[in-house]
């Protein structure tokens, strides 16, 4: 399936792009919102694009990407941008940044990435598989409690007990290796079915998230995003569940406005410490015909802020 990039005109608009700026695409995927941003840069213009999936850095909308001499391209993690950036010398000097939180098609469709868990494959899950743990050795190694807090905090998944008895007692017998595998445990384990939803949906959701550290890694940018953008500069955010959402509108109201209210202190207003961020206009969704095109829109939130 082809990857369409999620609110991509909706996302080139919030960035007010200038032909002569610097732009961040912190998730490259297929280079859809890459291939966007570009086309909108002048000769002087710079976009720095990563990910942390091997795939996406060798796929064909990359290398033909990389012929511009306006873009780079980095293998990395969100925790690892500041010092990106530092050691190109544009920390303070950016003037936007994208981040699109969602698993890519390509992803999704190779079986042997392990991320649905509607193709049999090997279960890993990894975004980048060339570091950490896979699904499959996680799940051979967790403790029971562990499991049952990133299936209910992650996934919100309400039969969390259930399942990790069920993994547990499944991995005693032999190892849980296939997407297949979990899915049919997953499936077993639960007493009542959501209407158009599969009974793993949440539980794999939750796997991923831990397996990637993806709540930690957001939290990390978003913070290391306020040290790199320049004075007006912004930040687009685009999440796909409530998780990941609701630490953005955090953040995003935690960086606005003054940190503290002082009561009835008797200080001046100058000496109280301010946010670093505006928060720019309401969450934005995609429009009936986007989500038409592109089913993948129908859960996508965009939040945006500027730099003060």
């Amino acid at each position: 399936m082809e990857h369409l990039p999620v609110m991509l005109a909706e996302a080139l608009r919030q960035l007010v792009i200038k032909p002569d700026g610097i732009y961040l695409d912190c998730t490259f995927g297929r280079g859809g919102h890459s291939q966007g941003i570009l086309n909108q840069l002048g000769a002087s213009g710079r976009l720095l694009a990563l990910d942390c999936d091997w795939s996406a850095y060798h796929s064909e909308p990359a290398q033909k990407l990389l012929a511009d001499k306006r873009f780079t391209l980095k293998h990395s993690r969100f925790s690892q941008l500041q010092s990106i950036v530092e050691d190109d010398g544009l920390a303070g000097n950016v003037d936007g940044i994208l981040i699109d939180l969602g698993v890519s098609s390509p992803q999704l469709d190779d079986s042997e990435r392990g991320f649905s868990f509607l193709r049999d494959g090997p279960l890993d899950m990894r975004m980048d598989t060339s570091a950490g743990l896979s699904a499959a050795d996680w799940l051979a190694g967790v403790d029971e409690k562990l499991l049952i807090k990133v299936l209910f905090d992650y996934g919100e998944e309400r039969f969390a007990r259930r399942i990790a008895r069920a993994v547990i007692d499944r991995r005693a017998q032999s190892p849980i290796t296939t997407t297949k595998q979990l899915a049919g445990l997953i499936e077993d384990a639960i007493p009542v079915r959501e209407k158009h939803k599969h009974p793993a949906t949440r539980s794999f959701q939750a796997i991923r998230i831990e397996i990637n550290k993806e709540l930690d890694e957001l939290k990390n940018v978003l913070a290391q995003s306020t040290q790199i953008l320049k004075p007006s500069g912004r930040l687009v955010v685009i999440s796909f569940h409530s998780l990941e959402d609701r630490i953005v509108k955090r953040f995003f109201r935690a960086e606005s406005g003054a940190k503290y209210n002082p009561g009835k202190l008797p200080i001046k207003e100058a000496d109280i410490a301010k946010g670093l961020l505006k928060t720019i206009g309401k969450a934005i969704k995609a429009d009936a015909g986007e989500i038409a095109q592109n089913t993948r829109a129908r859960s996508a939130i965009m939040r945006v802020t500027e730099r003060i």
